[in-house]
């Protein structure tokens, strides 16, 4: 008996949710852990398995390969894309994929922790599920699911584009990335090694979502030093680096600029980490904002920040570095719409309706956009990412290749952009 595509979409993503793939930000290796590549060797040999013949892992840890065109013409190549690493927000390592089918609608309590449960306050989108089959970890660690759904979507797609040759697409290429997660993986991917026209990326969440716009995004790092000395002769002559970051956290914005507080359209300033001593303390942000002068303004108020420290204890050092990271891909999509619109489009001939929303973070497709590849998002149908809540449903990732296989042969109708 045929696997069915719903089937098929299952069994991968329990297979790529078990290979741990998590992403390291500290590391200057590329990619960032070496783990990744083991999954992404798993989807070579399984490209080619399927008839992929020219699927390749590159230096840099990422999988390319192509889907021949079956219609002549000066028609786009459009890529697919989907990142294998996984957040270093929660374990990634030993993930045992729990598969809940039928869903009946009770709050799920997973069986690694079961104070871990997924109910109309932790999941309330599983409400519109019941019947359907919903994978999520045991509790103890993520799903991966983030963006291992959108690989098995992409392989799938990749699968049933090379058994139906007579499906009108042109040339299609199927592209894996690592180090989504850290910001860093794609940088190191060249437009020319990717040889598309368009390119989207499956990375979104709810059923239907099409997205053109994200996040603009900086990271900051603070270094206070201060000064140290033995705690029993410290009255008059200590500095305590801790006491001052404590002191710094405490005049930042605490309502309206942390993620905490903030949702829809407000973008935040987000302290992610923090280490060190009496001596000396690092502090890493993060700064998100839909909007250049917004953005500008959050790194402004930490810059404040960090200024009046410095002024009220003039024996410490302090230091603050904003580094620029990715732009709102609405910039350059808006410019010429016909990506995100055949996008919709696709979800409306898949029976699906679409909602275009802003995604209140990145994806590859910031970055590639900004780069001259435009490349909106898709959903996937991941939901709680990040984390031991995370949860998909293997019908919305069979929804998302319907929108996948309408949308190839709505490019194949088109001539090439530019």
């Amino acid at each position: 008996m045929i696997e069915s595509a719903r089937g098929r979409l299952e069994t991968r993503l329990v297979r790529y949710a078990k290979a741990d793939t998590q992403s390291d930000g500290a590391s200057n290796s590329v990619p960032t852990t070496a783990k990744q590549l083991d999954l992404q060797r798993m989807l070579v040999e399984e490209l080619r398995a399927l008839g992929v013949a020219d699927a390749e892992c590159n230096d840099a840890g990422f999988v390319l390969a192509t889907v021949p065109a079956t219609t002549d013409g000066p028609i786009p190549t459009v890529a697919f894309l989907a990142h294998v690493d996984t957040a270093a927000d929660y374990s990634g390592a030993g993930v045992q994929p729990i598969i809940h089918r039928n869903y009946d609608g009770a709050v799920l309590a997973l069986p690694g922790d079961p104070e871990k449960r997924l109910d109309a306050r932790s999941a309330p989108e599983l409400a519109g599920k019941v019947g359907e089959t919903i994978v999520t970890a045991d509790g103890t660690t993520l799903l991966g699911a983030d963006d291992k759904a959108g690989v098995a979507v992409i392989m799938t797609l990749a699968e049933s584009l090379v058994a139906q040759p007579s499906r009108p697409h042109g040339r299609i290429r199927i592209c894996f990335t690592p180090d989504e997660e850290t910001g860093t993986g794609i940088g190191h991917l060249s437009l020319e090694e990717l040889g598309a026209d368009v390119a989207y990326t499956l990375d979104g969440e709810g059923l239907g979502e099409v997205t053109y716009e994200s996040f603009s995004a900086d990271r900051a790092a603070v270094r206070i030093a201060g000064v140290a000395i033995h705690p029993g002769r410290a009255r008059g002559k200590m500095v305590n680096a801790l006491t001052l970051a404590a002191k710094l956290i405490n005049l930042l914005p605490q309502y309206a600029r942390s993620p905490e507080t903030t949702d829809g359209r407000d973008g935040f300033l987000h302290l992610v980490e923090m280490s060190g001593n009496a001596s000396e303390a690092h502090l890493d942000f993060i700064l998100r904002d839909f909007e250049r002068d917004g953005l500008e303004a959050h790194g402004e108020a930490l810059q404040r920040a960090v200024s009046a420290i410095a002024l009220l204890e003039p024996r410490a050092k302090l230091e603050c570095t904003i580094e620029r990271q990715y732009r709102n891909m609405r910039y350059w999509l808006e410019k010429d719409m016909r990506p995100a619109d055949l996008a919709v489009e696709a979800v409306r001939r898949a029976g699906i309706s679409p909602k275009v929303v802003p995604i209140r973070g990145g994806t590859d497709g910031s970055q590639l956009t900004e780069r001259g590849l435009p490349t909106p998002n898709l959903f996937a149908g991941v939901h709680n990412a990040h984390g031991p809540l995370e949860w998909v449903s293997v019908e919305d990732m069979e929804k998302s290749l319907r929108v996948c296989l309408e949308l190839v042969e709505l490019w194949a109708g088109e001539r090439r952009l530019g």
